[in-house]
């Protein structure tokens, strides 16, 4: 299984310094990829709760940076780690441009773009960027629509319901060939099915891991019912630790417990079949000097096992 870190992208250390310190310990320490997630409001009262823990939205997001800006300075810091979007809210830009900044940012690090995408939770971001909430399945599918004949066309032209886009040259190919993998943070059946049906793959957050393996079986279900190789699917496991300093109830578990936990949870991961778990020190109250600290001992242990 590769293991990943979350740049520091959210709060306190979201900063140039921040984000050489994590990008360079990666690299060093044997990480497989970086990876960053997207905010563009962080409401005093959001209009929706958080989709996690007490439905608070952690503070951190308050201070936020643009997620590919930062893989791209991640990029010019690194030669070897992949660089992973969880997830990019997708849908506020149209999606010539979201073309355009993906396939410079693969092209720029040399093929190491995982693109991970999701709807968001908040409908007030939508309102900020002017994008209906409704409609946003629709809205999505015409966006994958419209990367695939960006990235595999020479010449091409869309005429969709949403978007229509002139028929243009595209001389910016990704150096990943045909294209960088997309996967895609979804939860719902339809969600699911549209991961089987025409995703690279799916970026879940921990949850305990009978019912993780069992959604991971409904994508691969409907996968093969699409004609397509479950075999071809990634999963990409996003881990938020809250650290205690004695060891939590396991039924707490993967949402609060010691680093030893955390470490026993990805090596039971590992087991069931995760292609990939990569975990934020940056939603636990920790320093800088901590969340490399933390890191460090998170990889010590996991490989060890």
């Amino acid at each position: 299984m590769k293991l990943g870190l979350a740049l520091p992208t959210f709060g306190p250390d979201a900063t140039p310094e921040g984000i050489l310190r994590i990008s360079r310990t990666a690299e060093e320490a044997g990480y497989d990829s970086l990876w960053t997630g997207d905010r563009v409001l962080a409401p005093p009262v959001p209009g929706a709760p958080y989709p996690s823990g007490d439905g608070e939205m952690p503070r951190v997001y308050e201070n936020h940076m643009d997620p590919l800006v930062a893989l791209t300075f991640a990029a010019a810091h690194t030669t070897r780690v992949q660089l992973g979007t969880s997830t990019l809210n997708g849908l506020w830009q149209p999606p010539i441009m979201l073309a355009r900044s993906l396939t410079t940012l693969d092209v720029l690090s040399q093929g190491r773009l995982v693109v991970g995408l999701g709807l968001g939770w908040m409908p007030d971001e939508y309102t900020a960027v002017s994008v209906p909430w409704k409609g946003r399945g629709a809205r999505l599918d015409e966006t994958l629509d419209v990367l695939a004949e960006y990235w595999t066309s020479d010449v091409f032209s869309h005429e969709g319901p949403l978007f229509t886009i002139p028929e243009t040259v595209v001389g910016l190919k990704p150096s990943t060939r045909p294209a960088p993998p997309v996967l895609l943070a979804a939860f719902t059946p339809g969600g699911l099915r549209r991961i089987g049906r025409r995703l690279d793959g799916w970026l879940p957050v921990a949850m305990p891991l009978t019912p993780l393996m069992g959604m991971w079986d409904t994508v691969r279900e409907e996968a093969a019912a699409a004609g397509r190789d479950p075999e071809g699917l990634r999963m990409a496991l996003r881990v938020n630790p809250e650290l205690t300093e004695t060891p939590t109830d396991p039924g707490r578990m993967p949402w609060a417990g010691t680093l030893g936990q955390y470490v026993d949870y990805a090596r039971a991961a590992a087991e069931a079949g995760v292609h990939e778990l990569f975990v934020d020190f940056g939603q636990t109250p920790a320093t800088l000097t901590e969340r490399v600290d933390l890191a460090g001992r998170f990889l010590e242990g996991v490989r060890r096992g």
